[in-house]
């Protein structure tokens, strides 16, 4: 079974006695139904899962309930036998957003307390916009995604003590030996190829079949473009969102690798502000990676963000070089020179910084350019810059440069990550294997002048 970081957080909420509902929000295919499962029957001698979707496949028996009373007497005619009480009874509302009435039901669920309950969904951003009357503080939101660099490392096999010691090593500036370099930059390499969406991974391990695992990554591919044709459906406007999510692998390849509205539908004339809806799905749904502009890097940062200016990355680094280079193994195992993996680079950093709790953001300056990501520094409530490098020019950093030049910017610092593996700073910049992202959790970005 993988292991998920996300259980323990789980467990300690249906441990603590709080009387606030969970709610696990996240893409689909993504392994929410299968760890709240594993955690609610380890805790609950009474374990009960109502999927709304499969609901609304078959009988539609709990579709159109809206009080209490009936959604009981529905939930007993299926479950009365497994049915205690609070102490003993968790009931897991699966793609509550399926049936956004439940949203609200939800407060009074709670105000009922017959018994524990936790929620899973995707597109809730929109579901509650949607909704009449939101359950503020009778529920607790909490994000998750695929599989990270680090679980990935546990999934193959690695232990607690030799993660621990990469830790080490990233708090106290240590490169790690030659042996163990090479063993993380190819460990690296097989992430950077399966991602870290669950059944992928399973089916990789199960089989090291680079075929079945891009099987399964088009499949959830196919999965997440019917998931927005539906979304299409319901909506008052004609959304554009599948042609927006097969544009991303594309913009990605090229220089700037931002959507531009005009590319869209191909018309000159098309303003940003007008698919704004159809944004805000790709980054609710999960499937996608939302990186705003910043041209006045101050903390915090969500005060200065240009709304016209965004970048997607796929929500997960494997299905990107599916795309890119579908069988091919050789241009990410192998390092060849003729191809570029900046794109795949970008996107596996975008993804570990998202999963460890960073918003994300991008320095855009037309006088003196680009640096491919800034987080918030709450340690010194400033702004960290990091820059992605997949060749040999790593040192080569022009607008990172002039970034920390810029007295007004008050940044006594930055990150560049690479392939090699020494780490050391210079001109208070740090530089470091790209591996090491794994450690940089929003409560351990690094301090002014080192890591940790």
């Amino acid at each position: 079974m993988l292991y998920r970081k996300i259980s323990k957080d789980i467990e300690a909420h249906l441990r603590s006695g709080s009387d606030k509902i969970m709610v696990v929000e996240g893409a689909r295919q993504i392994g929410k139904s299968f760890i709240i499962r594993e955690v609610g029957n380890r805790l609950f001698k009474n374990f009960v899962e109502v999927n709304f979707v499969r609901d609304d496949e078959s009988e539609g028996l709990f579709r159109n309930i809206h009080k209490l009373e009936e959604f009981y007497l529905t939930l007993s005619m299926l479950a009365g036998g497994k049915l205690g009480d609070k102490s003993d009874t968790l009931v897991f509302l699966d793609e509550i957003q399926y049936y956004p009435q439940y949203l609200t039901m939800l407060k009074f669920l709670r105000e009922e307390g017959k018994f524990t309950y936790i929620a899973s969904g995707s597109l809730l951003g929109i579901a509650l916009r949607n909704t009449v009357s939101i359950p503020v503080g009778s529920i607790i939101r909490k994000q998750m995604y695929q599989l990270d660099f680090e679980e990935w490392l546990m999934a193959e096999g690695w232990g607690r003590e030799a993660l621990e010691h990469v830790h080490h090593c990233f708090r106290k500036q240590i490169s790690l030996t030659e042996e163990l370099h090479e063993k993380m930059l190819g460990e690296f390499r097989k992430y950077l190829l399966v991602g870290g969406l669950p059944d992928v991974v399973n089916t990789y391990l199960e089989t090291h079949n680079i075929v079945r695992v891009r099987e399964i990554q088009e499949s959830i591919r196919d999965l997440y473009k019917e998931d927005a044709a539906k979304y299409e459906k319901e909506s008052s406007k004609k959304l554009l969102i599948r042609r927006i999510y097969d544009m991303i692998v594309s913009q990605m390849e090229n220089k700037k690798k931002r959507i531009v509205a005009k590319d869209i539908r191909d018309k000159k004339g098309d303003r940003f502000e007008w698919y704004a809806e159809e944004f805000e799905y790709l980054a609710s749904a999960g499937i996608a990676l939302d990186v705003h502009a910043i041209s006045n890097p101050k903390y915090p940062l969500s005060e200065s963000v240009q709304k016209n200016l965004l970048k997607l990355y796929l929500n997960d680094v494997g299905m990107l070089t599916g795309r890119l280079y579908e069988y091919n193994i050789a241009p990410v195992m192998k390092q060849e020179r003729s191809v570029n993996l900046g794109s795949v680079y970008e996107s596996v950093v975008a993804q570990e910084l998202k999963a460890h709790g960073h918003n994300l953001y991008y320095y855009d300056n037309a006088k003196k350019g680009e640096v491919d990501f800034l987080v918030n520094n709450g340690n010194e409530m400033t702004v960290l810059p990091i820059e992605v490098k997949s060749g040999k020019d790593y040192t080569s950093h022009r607008a990172l440069d002039k970034l920390l030049q810029e007295k007004e910017y008050n940044i006594p610092s930055a990150i560049v990550l690479d392939n090699e593996r020494e780490v050391y700073t210079k001109n208070g910049i740090t530089y470091m294997p790209i591996y090491y992202i794994m450690c940089i959790e929003r409560a351990e970005i690094p301090q002014t002048g080192s890591i940790f």
